[in-house]
């Protein structure tokens, strides 16, 4: 008998439904002051902010990518056409938590302490969110929030737990942190009914200030029930780096677990659950992840669920694919569950935008559509992110703000993720603080190349050893070249070097003890090495030319550069 997924226990009258006592005239939170006698004025524009959690360009066609063609975003390409799109826009810390850190505080993720997944945040420093609300605007955050702490700054919110769920999520609001009720429907269409109703129950004296930040497209990329197996008979093209050997790369590349060929789960990633080994313990951990999921499912919505993958799964059992084969299928599913979900996103981003233009703030509104870092479409064989290699490095940015940015904008300049913050200061005419090391994005908006602009970035990531085994490495890179240092005590003995997860009771601590019960570790070396790439001539970063002969010149100057950052900065390790 195939193993059977439980079905939703949760009664529907225990399910709460969005109302309009949720949304008061935003109360200013507890504890937080606002400056008094400042009313929004036409200058001050309103600020609209949506992110996702790992939304990759390849999967955005205003970037024009081979899979985006296939899988198009004709509302995040209408904000696009109307605003500016970034080219070059990266961030400091590819994982999300430290991603969000940066973003609301404008700081690199050792100033802001978010160095990892879990504990870290350093809430004595200012949130952005904080100033504006000082400065007279009204504050809302809906969505995935994610850096366990209590939102400060914001005179509303309504955020999921932890990563949250896509089908029928729990969220706790304004004045009742850490009290999740249960709501019936998709996130991504949950958080933006919360995300409209701020806008329409809010102060409508004062700008407002709204984030909006959507689980999807996260893993484990549960489709919207509507649209489950909407791309199921597209063949995606496979990146021309999917078969990547790293021939040339250090042995980070190669002790990593993100590979589609190995690490995606048949189970919680592909939805085949008929895989199950109950002799397997990760097998069996696959099997709960994707449970975690499914028990929350509706009658309804079981029914859409299993209208789709059971007759997959049992045409994929029938043809007992192996090698190569194996791997592509497992690979045009993965695209395909993806992209039915980031269907879904746009779909919402339309709603926002639809919204603005009907009750006349599209024209005093800047809109930002971004994501907390990019991720693998299965380029060098990977799904996931954390790499400095430019997939993960790289991440989807676009703004709209009409009467300041002309229409179909691009912008080829080096921006970051600590920039949001400085930025929308800048648009609230509120000073920088000193501390911020981000700076605001503004002098890019005329379209002209800016002068004085930065030449060149830094990038730290800590997360190791945890999920997918990415090692700790930081490096810079400037317009043309890219240098990576990988260093760190490997397997057991880098968490001596990591604080939470040698405390007991914090939750990297929990989660290494999880991932160390289903034997998840390898028994990875110690490194301390180096990679250098001409993105100019290899852009697909597959040919590594640190040590190379006539590379002693950029290599000289981009040690230097990354041993400026370091001290400047005063990264401790």
């Amino acid at each position: 008998m195939l193993p059977a997924l439980a079905l939703a226990t949760t009664a529907q009258k225990a399910m709460a439904q969005p109302g309009d006592t949720r949304y008061p005239k935003c109360p200013v939170q507890e504890g937080l002051p606002v400056s008094e006698g400042i009313q929004g004025t036409a200058v001050r524009p309103n600020i609209l902010y949506i992110m996702c959690d790992d939304h990759s360009m390849q999967t955005i066609s205003a970037y024009g990518s081979a899979i985006s063609k296939l899988a198009p975003t004709p509302n995040i390409d209408r904000l696009a056409r109307r605003g500016m799109l970034f080219r070059s826009a990266f961030v400091e810390n590819s994982l999300s938590t430290p991603s969000r850190a940066c973003l609301i505080t404008g700081l690199y993720s050792h100033q802001n302490g978010q160095r990892q997944l879990g504990e870290g945040i350093d809430t004595t420093r200012t949130f952005f969110s904080e100033l504006l609300q000082q400065a007279g605007y009204t504050t809302g955050m809906v969505g995935k929030w994610h850096m366990h702490c209590r939102p400060k700054g914001f005179d509303f919110y309504h955020i999921l737990n932890n990563q949250g769920t896509y089908y029928n999520p729990v969220f706790c609001t304004t004045g009742e942190y850490g009290k999740y009720k249960q709501e019936k429907g998709y996130a991504t269409t949950l958080i933006t009914d919360h995300a409209i109703n701020f806008l329409e129950h809010r102060d409508k004296s004062k700008p407002f200030c709204l984030l909006v930040h959507h689980k999807a497209p996260h893993r484990n990329w549960m489709p919207e029930e509507k649209y489950m197996g909407l791309f199921g008979d597209v063949v995606f093209p496979l990146p021309k780096t999917f078969w990547d050997d790293y021939a040339t790369r250090g042995s980070a590349a190669r002790t990593q677990k993100m590979r589609v060929d190995d690490d995606l789960r048949m189970i919680q990633d592909l939805k085949v659950p008929e895989t199950l080994d109950p002799n397997d313990v990760e097998s069996m951990d696959s099997y709960y992840a994707l449970l975690g999921e499914t028990n929350r499912f509706t009658p309804e919505q079981r029914v859409a669920f299993d209208k789709y993958y059971m007759p997959r799964n049992r045409k994929f059992l029938e043809a007992n694919l192996k090698g190569r084969a194996l791997v592509e299928w497992k690979y045009q599913n993965y695209i395909r569950d993806y992209a039915a979900v980031i269907r879904s996103v746009d779909d919402n981003v339309g709603r926002l935008l639809d919204y603005l233009e009907q009750n006349g703030l599209s024209d005093n509104t800047i809109v930002v559509y971004t994501s907390d870092q990019g991720f693998y479409m299965g380029e060098h064989g990977w799904f996931d992110k954390r790499f400095m290699y430019e997939e993960s490095f790289h991440t989807p940015l676009i703004i709209s703000y009409p009467g300041h940015i002309k229409e179909g904008a691009q912008c080829h300049q080096l921006v970051q993720n600590i920039d949001f913050a400085p930025t929308f200061l800048a648009l609230a005419g509120v000073k920088k603080p000193a501390e911020m090391s981000g700076r605001s994005l503004q002098p890019l908006f005329k379209g002209d190349r800016v002068k004085n602009w930065r030449k060149d970035l830094y990038y730290h990531y800590y997360d190791y050893p945890t999920y997918h085994l990415v090692r700790k490495h930081d490096g810079v890179r400037n317009d043309r070249y890219k240098l990576i240092h990988f260093y760190g005590k490997g397997s057991d003995r880098a968490v001596q070097e990591n604080k939470y997860q040698r405390t007991p009771g914090t939750g990297e601590y929990y989660t290494y003890q999880a991932l160390k019960k289903i034997n998840y570790f390898r028994d990875d070396a110690d490194i301390d090495y180096y990679e250098l790439y001409d993105l100019q001539t290899d852009p697909d970063e597959l040919n590594n030319i640190y040590g190379k002969p006539g590379t002693e010149k950029v290599t000289k100057q981009l040690l230097k550069r990354l041993a400026d950052y370091r001290k400047t900065l005063k990264v401790d390790e």
